[in-house]
């Protein structure tokens, strides 16, 4: 079992009753120090908070059990639900941010989160489709975990999804949309460039642009293959 240091923060309530968990859903803290971070998250005047924060040397803290609802998503959504923090298990990772010097996440971070995912994953049947960064189901206010997170390093231990042979597509934004939708990005009518810079962020991080191009538009068919193919 991965070593884990009880930090329990206040900001929590009941799941709904009957709530499955089936999503899995990974922040950066974007604050200057794990210190700070930890301090907002256990703050009652905050009233924000995760299960787990991971740190940069790869310490793990647990802040709110799994059967509680924690309150780290906010205004999100996801194929077509809107409490999502009532399905979800919240992972914070320190991380200054893009507000405050944002770089990559250092490799006993990583290894540490991994094996809390892990654990969870364990748990929890929560899709590998359904493993998610807060800019996946918040696209028009947040940018985290952000382009710089090994989202990769994670599908090849077996965590979420990474796009396998990809191959360039001619752009269509009428079937992105669709694809988009399929996939459980929402948001898509208020702002679609918003969205596809969080699928970029997600599954192309060298190119976060918010323009539909071949190599996105690739991907995106890529990703959704395997379902195609099950129907």
């Amino acid at each position: 079992m991965t070593p884990i240091h009880e930090h329990p923060s206040p900001n929590f309530d009941a799941r709904p009753d009957g709530q499955a968990v089936d999503i899995l859903l990974l922040h950066y803290t974007g604050m200057r120090s794990a210190a700070e971070a930890l301090d907002r998250l256990c703050d009652p005047t905050a009233k924000v908070s995760a299960h787990y924060c991971v740190d940069e040397d790869g310490t793990i803290y647990r802040l709110v059990d799994e059967s509680r609802r924690a309150w780290h998503a906010g205004v999100a959504a996801w194929s077509g639900a809107s409490d999502i923090n009532a399905r979800s298990i919240g992972i914070e990772i320190v991380n200054p941010g893009h507000e405050f010097g944002y770089r990559a996440f250092p490799a006993p971070q990583v290894q540490a989160l991994i094996a809390l995912c892990r654990e969870v994953l364990s748990r929890h049947p929560i899709p590998a489709a359904r493993v998610l960064g807060h800019s996946d189901v918040a696209p028009l206010r947040k940018d985290d975990p952000g382009e710089l997170f090994p989202w990769h390093r994670l599908a090849e231990a077996g965590i979420g999804l990474w796009p396998q042979d990809a191959s360039p597509a001619a752009p269509d934004p009428g079937q992105a949309r669709r694809d988009l939708a399929a996939f459980g990005y929402g948001y898509l009518e208020q702002d679609f460039e918003a969205v596809v810079r969080a699928f970029q962020r997600h599954f192309r991080p060298q190119a976060v642009t918010g323009r539909l191009d071949a190599e996105t538009m690739g991907r995106l068919k890529a990703l959704l293959a395997p379902r195609i193919e099950a129907d």
